[in-house]
C-alpha cells in the first residue's frame, strides 16, 4: 500500500499566534475557558451519530486522532471535513476543504476505493512531498474510503503515534476495513444530513478516554515539593495546570499563566524552536524536550510527554554548557517562526495545483484566511481603468456589487493605489483606514485590512484584500510572509486567468459542436449527458445525436474521437456532421461514407462509432459498430444484458471488408443505452478493465428500473465513480420507448 497527501496538517500554523498576538501578556482571551471550537448549536442527530461512530473507531483502533471527511459543494466538488478529535482544528486547517481531484491520501482514499496507509515520514516524503514540507514530524495515517448503500459518503482518516509498525498486518487492515463499513453505514441510517460546518467540529479528547477526574489535594501538594516545575497543556496548546515552582521558573505568577498560551504569557518563549518542538509533540505523540533562555541569564530545561488527552511539561534549570536559547527573543533579531515556514512551504506547494480563479479563490478562502485570521476576502484585477472582482469570500453580494467596476483612482478603497505604487497596504482598524482614504471603511463594514498587490515581473495583475471583523495588528513578522504570499497568489491567479480564459473559448467550441436540445419525438423518450475530461481544456471528441428521419424512425450516434484537444473536437463536429448528411441510409452505409470522407481529410486521429436506426412502429432496431463499446439494453422485468454487435475496424482504417449489421427487436419499455469508454473503462493493477465498469453500468440500471432518465443518469455517474473524477471524456444517451 502506499499513501500521503496535501499534508494530514500545517504543523507550522496556529492562527491564535495572530489573533492574540497583540493580547497584553499572561492576559487570558476571553475564550480561553471554553472548548476552541463550540458549535454555535448543538449537533443534531445525524451529527452526533457520526461523532459517536468516530470516537468508537478511534478507540477501538487504537488511533490518537482521526476526522471525517463528506462529500460538500455541487456535484461532489470537494470533500469537507466535518469532524475532528485528538489534535486542534487549527492544526487540521489545509484539509479543511480538499479537491477530490488533488494528490492526498483521503482524495486516493474514494477515488481509488482503496485503504491508504502512511507509515512514517519517509513514507510522506517519498509518496506525497509536499504534506512532507509541510509535516516535518513523525506519525502515521490512514485514510479509509465510506462507501455507504448509494455510493461513496466520503473517507474516515486516523492518525497514529510515531514508533509504532510501519506496515499494518492483515488483521489490522481488515480492522480499519470494518469500521470505515461501520461509520457508512451509520451514514446510510442517520436520522438526516450531517451538517457541512465552516470549521469541522472537534470532539474532546476526553469523550473517548478515561479520564480520572481532576487532580486530588495531594497529587497537587506533592508536585509542590519537587525541586522541578510542573505544567500542562492542553491540544490546543493552552495552559491548564502550572505548580509553583513552575511559576517560580518562568517568571510568572500562576494566575497570568492559566488559561494562557505559553508563546503569549512568555514572549522568550515565543520563537520557532519552542514552537517546533510544541507541534511535534502534539503530531507524533513522543516526549521532546528543548532549552530556551529566560531573560537575563536562566537557561531552563522544557520536557513535553504527550498523549492524547493533552501534553505535561517538565520545567528545570538547564546546565550552562546545555543552554541553547532559541533564537527570536524579545532582544534579538526577529526570525520568522518556523510555524510561519512550514505554511508558506505549505501554501506554495498547494498554489502549483490551483487550476482555475475559482481553485485560487477557494485556495485563499479556506487556508490563507484561517492561518492569518482573516474572515473574508477580495480578489481584484485591473480591466481597463476599473477594479473588476474576480472572486471573493466572507462578503455580501451587494458590498461585492457596489465594489464591482470602480475606477482605479476611487477613494472608496485603497486598492488601485495598491496596484499603483505596487506596495503592500495594511490597515489595523477604522482610524487607520479613515486616515489614508476617507469613506473607504464605510463601504464593507470590516475592521481592519491588509491590501496585497499582485505583481508580476513589475506587471500587476490584481490586488488580494484580506479583512477582519475585529481590529487586528499586523506583526512585522506577518506582514513578511503576507507579501511573500502575495507573489504566489499573483502566480497562481495570472495562470488561473488564462486557463479560464481557454477554458470559456474550448467550451463555447465544445457546446456548438453537440446538440444544444435532443428533438422531441413521439413515442420516444430520451436524454443525454456530456462529461469532459478531468483535466487540460475540458474539451474532446466524444458527441451523440439524435436524428429524427420520418414520424416513426429515428436515427441515434454516439461516437469517439481520439484524443481531448481542439483538434479532436473539430473532427468530431467534421464527422457528426457527414453522419447527419448520410443518415436514413442503412446503418452499415452510413458509417462506411463517414469512413470514406474521414479517409479524404488527411488525419491522422481515428473515430469509434455506434449508429442505430430504430423503427418505433415495429419496435425493431438495427446497429452497425465501428471499434465502439456496445450497447446496453434493458427491458422491463429482465437483467440489462450487452447489446452482441459484430465489430467493423474504427473509422480511419479502410480494411476493404463490408460493415456487419446487428439486428435487435425492442419490447415496450425497453431502455437502450449507449456510452463512450470513459465510463465504463477502471483503471487496475493489470490494465484498463472495461468488463468491471461495464458490469457497474448494467448493476446500477438493475436498481433504477424504471427511474426518471434525467435521475438515472446521476445515478450511472455516481455509481460508477466518474462523478467524483474521470480522466476521460464520458458521453451518454439514454433512450427509452
Amino acid at each position: 500500500m502506499s499513501g500521503g497527501g496535501e499534508g494530514l496538517a500545517d504543523a507550522g500554523a496556529r492562527p491564535e499566534d495572530l489573533r492574540h498576538r497583540d493580547e497584553a501578556p499572561g492576559e487570558a482571551p476571553d475564550d480561553a475557558h471554553q472548548t476552541p471550537d463550540d458549535a454555535d448549536e448543538a449537533p443534531g442527530a445525524a451529527d452526533e451519530a457520526l461523532d459517536e461512530a468516530l470516537t468508537l473507531t478511534i478507540r477501538r483502533t487504537g488511533a490518537s486522532a482521526g476526522g471525517i471527511h463528506l462529500w460538500d459543494g455541487p456535484e461532489h466538488s470537494r470533500l469537507a471535513l466535518v469532524v475532528l478529535c485528538g489534535v486542534p482544528t487549527d492544526v487540521a486547517w489545509p484539509w479543511h476543504r480538499i479537491s477530490p481531484a488533488g494528490s492526498n491520501p483521503v482524495s486516493d482514499a474514494v477515488r481509488e476505493d482503496r485503504l491508504v496507509w502512511i507509515g512514517s515520514q519517509e513514507d510522506l516524503a517519498h509518496d506525497y512531498p509536499q504534506a512532507a514540507v509541510s509535516l516535518p514530524y513523525e506519525f502515521c495515517l490512514a485514510a479509509v474510503p465510506l462507501k455507504g448503500r448509494h455510493g461513496s459518503h466520503g473517507a474516515l482518516l486516523l492518525v497514529y503515534p510515531a514508533g509504532r509498525d510501519r506496515t499494518p498486518t492483515p488483521r489490522e487492515q481488515q480492522h480499519l476495513v470494518v469500521a470505515a463499513r461501520r461509520i457508512a453505514r451509520t451514514l446510510d441510517e442517520a436520522a438526516g444530513v450531517p451538517e457541512i460546518p465552516e470549521r469541522p467540529r472537534v470532539i474532546p479528547a476526553t469523550s473517548f478516554r478515561a479520564y480520572g477526574g481532576r487532580p486530588a489535594q495531594a497529587a497537587a501538594d506533592w508536585a509542590e515539593r519537587l525541586p522541578e516545575g510542573a505544567l500542562a497543556l492542553d491540544l490546543e496548546g493552552r495552559i491548564t495546570f502550572v505548580d509553583g515552582t513552575a511559576a517560580a521558573l518562568l517568571g510568572r505568577a500562576s494566575g497570568g499563566l492559566l488559561g494562557t498560551w505559553p508563546w503569549q504569557s512568555l514572549p522568550w518563549l515565543d520563537a520557532p524552536l519552542a514552537e517546533d518542538r510544541y507541534r511535534s509533540a502534539v503530531l507524533s505523540r513522543e516526549p521532546v524536550e528543548f532549552t530556551a533562555l529566560r531573560p537575563p541569564d536562566v537557561p531552563l530545561r522544557f520536557q513535553l510527554y504527550p498523549d492524547s488527552s493533552g501534553i505535561s511539561v517538565r520545567v528545570t534549570r538547564a546546565a550552562r554548557h546545555e543552554e541553547a536559547p532559541p533564537s527570536g527573543g524579545p532582544t534579538g533579531t526577529p526570525v520568522p517562526h518556523t510555524g510561519r515556514i512550514h505554511q508558506l512551504l505549505h501554501l506554495a506547494a498547494a498554489m502549483t495545483e490551483t487550476v482555475t480563479v475559482r481553485d485560487v479563490v477557494e485556495l485563499v478562502a479556506h487556508q490563507v484566511l484561517p492561518a492569518f485570521g482573516a474572515d473574508a476576502l477580495v480578489l481584484s484585477a485591473a480591466d481597463a481603468g476599473r477594479l473588476r472582482i474576480t472572486g471573493y469570500h466572507g462578503y455580501d453580494p451587494l458590498t461585492i456589487e457596489r465594489l464591482d467596476g470602480l475606477p482605479l483612482d476611487t477613494g472608496l478603497t485603497p486598492a488601485g493605489q495598491v496596484l499603483a505604487d505596487g506596495v503592500p497596504a495594511f490597515f489595523g482598524d477604522r482610524a487607520a483606514m479613515a486616515r489614508a482614504h476617507p469613506g473607504a471603511s464605510q463601504v464593507s463594514g470590516k475592521e481592519a485590512w491588509a491590501f496585497l498587490p499582485l505583481t508580476i515581473s513589475g506587471r500587476p495583475v490584481g490586488c488580494c484584500i484580506l479583512s477582519y471583523e475585529r481590529p487586528h495588528t499586523f506583526t512585522a513578522d506577518e506582514r513578511a510572509v503576507l507579501t511573500s504570499l502575495a507573489g504566489l497568489i499573483a502566480q497562481a491567479l495570472d495562470r488561473a486567468r488564462l486557463h479560464d480564459a481557454a477554458h470559456d473559448l474550448a467550451h463555447g467550441l465544445q457546446q456548438a459542436l453537440l446538440p444544444h436540445t435532443l428533438p422531441v419525438v413521439p413515442g420516444l423518450e430520451a436524454t443525454a449527458r456530456y462529461l469532459p475530461a478531468g483535466h487540460g481544456m475540458d474539451i474532446g471528441g466524444d458527441f451523440y445525436d439524435l436524428i429524427p428521419l420520418d414520424a416513426t424512425t429515428v436515427a441515434a450516434v454516439i461516437g469517439d474521437v481520439q484524443g481531448h484537444n481542439v483538434a479532436a473536437a473539430a473532427l468530431m463536429g467534421q464527422v457528426r456532421t457527414a453522419i447527419r448528411a448520410a443518415a436514413g441510409a442503412p446503418p452499415d452505409a452510413v458509417l462506411a461514407r463517414t469512413g470514406r470522407l474521414l479517409a479524404g481529410l488527411d488525419t491522422e486521429l481515428l473515430v469509434s462509432c455506434l449508429y442505430v436506426h430504430i423503427d418505433l412502429a415495429s419496435r425493431w432496431a438495427t446497429l452497425a459498430s465501428a471499434g465502439h463499446p456496445p450497447p446496453l439494453v434493458h427491458a422491463p422485468g429482465s437483467r440489462p444484458q450487452r447489446v452482441q454487435v459484430d465489430p467493423w475496424p474504427l473509422l480511419g482504417i479502410d480494411t476493404g471488408t463490408p460493415c456487419p449489421v446487428t439486428r435487435l427487436e425492442l419490447a415496450p419499455g425497453t431502455l437502450l443505452v449507449f456510452y463512450t469508454d470513459g465510463l465504463v473503462e477502471k483503471p487496475t493493477a493489470a490494465g484498463i478493465d472495461a468488463e468491471r465498469g461495464t458490469d457497474d453500468v448494467a448493476a446500477v440500471l438493475a436498481e433504477n428500473e424504471g427511474a426518471d432518465l434525467d435521475e438515472l443518469v446521476e445515478a450511472l455517474l455516481l455509481g460508477t465513480g466518474a462523478a467524483y473524477g474521470h480522466t476521460d471524456d464520458i458521453a451518454l444517451l439514454l433512450l427509452r420507448l
